[in-house]
């Protein structure tokens, strides 16, 4: 069940996009550029086809990554971030300094 969003918060509103599971790991993971769905799921260790495709999905209608699909055979489709998504990663490589300084060594989580 999704949380309320206080529309007025800017705090909410990022938590609301970002916080599922899998979607901070998937900005992650688009930092370099372009990434297929089954090299995103390699990467992305335990993620089910479908929470990908979800997630993917949401981070899509929300603009901050973009699907390429092309006409060969098998299908391609690439998904890559955009500037929206290049200002986000910015707020998941703050979450990663913000653990490897503070919760690296901290055996409660």
């Amino acid at each position: 069940m999704a949380l309320p969003v206080d529309a007025g918060c800017p705090i909410a509103q990022t938590v609301a996009l970002i916080g599922d599971r899998w979607t901070p790991l998937i900005v992650r993971d688009l930092a370099p550029g372009c990434r297929r769905f089954c090299e995103l799921q390699r990467t992305l260790e335990g993620i089910s086809p479908k929470t990908l495709s979800d997630r993917l999905r949401r981070l899509e209608e929300a603009g901050v990554v973009t699907r390429s699909c092309f006409a060969e055979k098998p299908p391609r489709v690439e998904y890559r971030l955009t500037d929206k998504g290049s200002a986000l990663l910015l707020v998941v490589e703050s979450m990663r300094e913000f653990g490897a300084s503070w919760l690296a060594h901290d055996p409660s989580i």
